[in-house]
């Protein structure tokens, strides 16, 4: 926040301060007549008081000024003159020029208190934001990269023990526990630094047609043996995205999805153009989500009772957001009728069609 205003507003001040009282001169004349000096002076005194919100205390000042020599000039006998012929309208001017610049120094001083204001009540919202964060990482951290860490520690320092006879199915186990626990821990590691870039607007984004057959195909992989549903049209358009972080999005939500999902009921994935975009919704029948509470899963480290520390920090579906939002889409989350949640995917369409058999192909993928 600033405290001072900006340049454009204090060229509006300026701007105000100069046309203002002379227009109202203009308007003025025909009723000098009918008004008193009096009331003369109360209708410029408003535009000074009108260019000190706007532009500040000088313009208001000049204002203040422009108006009493205006007020002298053409309503104070003699007319057309800057000499003033009776004493209290001399009194009258002097007093209209110091409460035109009081009031204006009075509305300058508001404001800055004002944008004072601002700036701590922002100020206080940042720092209360920065130490919720600090917070929550501090303590995902704790759980969530310590235990990898443990566990390749263990693995490692069981293969190095002088005290253990280990046999090769043994050492193998053991390599393959380490192995498993580091490639959680990169994992982690990439979804912070990547949350960090988006934060701060320095992720690399390259947008080209990009598949989603494709890009799910090797989400799946990622995810592991579990099943998954997918139906696709035979003509789906491609959308313009970076493929590796669409694959990252979906590899996310479908992970998500697997977690939640109860035994022998899969997730299903099914993908549609819906006019210039194409939406990939990830459908589970898990628990699901209260929908007052929806939004929440996007947040940061929020894992909605999820207490498993192998399960990650809680940035997959804070991150997913963050990069289909940087590539031009949308992800929201709505109930699954019948109980569950969906994950919906928009993604703008690239205008390059793959075409084929028209209906709808299926699969369910059990790849280790």
């Amino acid at each position: 926040m600033r405290v001072g205003r900006t340049r454009g507003q204090q060229w509006s001040g300026w701007a105000l301060a100069i046309v203002g009282a002379p227009a109202l001169t203009v308007v003025l004349l025909p009723l000098r007549g009918s008004l008193n000096l009096v009331s003369d002076a109360l209708l410029f005194l408003v535009v000074s008081v009108a260019v000190a919100i706007v532009g500040g205390l000088a313009p208001s000042l000049f204002a203040a000024v422009e108006g009493a020599l205006l007020l002298n000039y053409f309503f104070t006998v003699p007319i057309r003159t800057l000499t003033i012929e009776d004493p209290n309208n001399a009194v009258a001017l002097i007093v209209f020029t110091g409460v035109a610049a009081t009031v204006s120094g009075a509305v300058g001083l508001v404001a800055r208190h004002r944008n004072r204001l601002d700036e701590a009540e922002a100020n206080e919202a940042i720092l209360t934001q920065a130490n919720s964060l600090r917070t929550a990482l501090l303590a995902a951290v704790g759980h969530d990269l310590r235990s990898p860490l443990a566990a390749a520690k263990a693995s490692v320092s069981g293969m190095l023990s002088p005290d253990l006879d280990l046999a090769a199915d043994d050492q193998r186990e053991l390599l393959e526990t380490a192995d498993e626990a580091l490639d959680r821990l990169a994992a982690l590691v990439a979804n912070l630094l990547d949350m960090s870039r988006l934060q701060t607007g320095s992720l690399a984004i390259d947008l080209e047609p990009s598949d989603i057959e494709e890009a799910l195909t090797r989400a799946r992989k990622e995810v592991g043996p579990a099943p998954v549903r997918v139906l696709l049209p035979t003509e789906l358009p491609s959308v313009l995205a970076d493929p590796g972080l669409l694959e990252r999005i979906l590899a996310n939500v479908l992970a998500n999805a697997v977690r939640f999902s109860p035994d022998g009921i899969p997730p299903r994935v099914h993908a549609e153009a819906i006019d210039q975009s194409v939406e990939v919704r990830v459908i589970d029948h898990g628990p699901g989500v209260p929908a007052d509470q929806l939004e929440r899963i996007f947040a940061a480290f929020q894992r909605m009772g999820d207490n498993d520390p192998s399960t990650g920090l809680g940035l997959g579906l804070a991150l997913s957001r963050g990069l289909a939002e940087a590539m031009g889409g949308t992800l929201l989350a709505e109930p699954t009728s019948g109980g569950g949640l969906t994950i919906v995917l928009s993604l703008p369409q690239a205008d390059v069609i793959k075409t084929g058999e028209p209906g709808t192909r299926e699969r369910e993928d059990r790849r280790a």
